[in-house]
């Protein structure tokens, strides 16, 4: 047998416990060969436990455990760092829990959050250096952290609340769907919800458009005082945040 194979036959079954290296190996070495396969599971789950720490709070001790041994079945460590394992958990809640969407999407919060402070670091242009730039060819580069994601319940509300060491408002639905734009501000992770305009105007930008083509597209859309109105507040805010890094001469 190779060490390839070896590797391979291992790593089956610390995965689902597959009985190819169990066979090859002596009966006393088995009991060593669970102790791995228990502790396998066990450091994945608490690799879960500290990333969702509102989660758990939320769900309740017994089901996030029931949760993320779902998780843990399905999804092995794909990563070079157990940091990179909670990706994709908020789509098996989603799953799991198909009548309470908050518990997905409080999901995919913290994850962001996590992913946003553990980001690169990447200087945001001040507010004097962005009024020197021409915006009617301006290609803008949001910081790196900067992640949006819909929302359908209010998880951020919750998420806060928690946060705070308060008691959470009962689960949503809102009104209509919304966004919520996550990012790093210096140290500190931030989110806050966003309207569709905003979601809108992010991607539009996000796919190469300039910002004076983003004028002419709100201008259509609202008209012409309150199309420019809004593309003036949203670059503001977004200057206000720290997400806008760069400006680039566009078409």
């Amino acid at each position: 047998m190779t060490l390839l194979a070896m590797q391979c036959d291992f790593r089956a079954f610390l995965t689902d416990q597959s009985d190819a290296l169990a066979g090859r190996v002596e009966q006393g070495a088995k009991a060593g060969l669970a102790i791995y396969h228990n502790a396998y599971r066990v450091q994945l789950l608490d690799c879960l436990r500290e990333t969702f720490e509102k989660l758990r709070a939320w769900l309740g001790e017994d089901a996030f455990i029931a949760a993320a041994k779902a998780h843990i079945e399905s999804t092995p460590p794909s990563g070079w760092t157990l940091s990179v394992y909670g990706e994709g958990f908020d789509r098996k809640l989603a799953d799991l829990y198909p009548e309470d969407p908050e518990i997905a999407d409080l999901a995919w919060l913290e994850w962001t959050l996590s992913r946003a402070f553990e980001g690169p670091d990447a200087a945001p242009l001040t507010v004097t250096e962005l009024g020197a730039l021409d915006w009617d060819t301006a290609l803008i580069t949001f910081t790196p952290t900067m992640r949006t994601g819909t929302a359908t319940t209010n998880a951020g509300a919750i998420w806060s609340a928690l946060s705070r060491g308060e008691h959470p408002p009962a689960a949503a639905i809102l009104p209509e769907p919304a966004a919520t734009l996550v990012w790093r501000q210096d140290l500190t992770p931030c989110f806050r919800s966003i309207e569709a305009v905003e979601h809108n105007a992010i991607a539009f930008l996000l796919q190469g458009q300039t910002f004076g083509e983003l004028c002419a597209a709100l201008v259509e859309e609202h008209g012409h005082q309150a199309g420019i109105e809004t593309a003036g507040q949203l670059l503001g805010q977004w200057a206000r945040e720290g997400i806008i890094i760069a400006v680039s001469r566009g078409k």
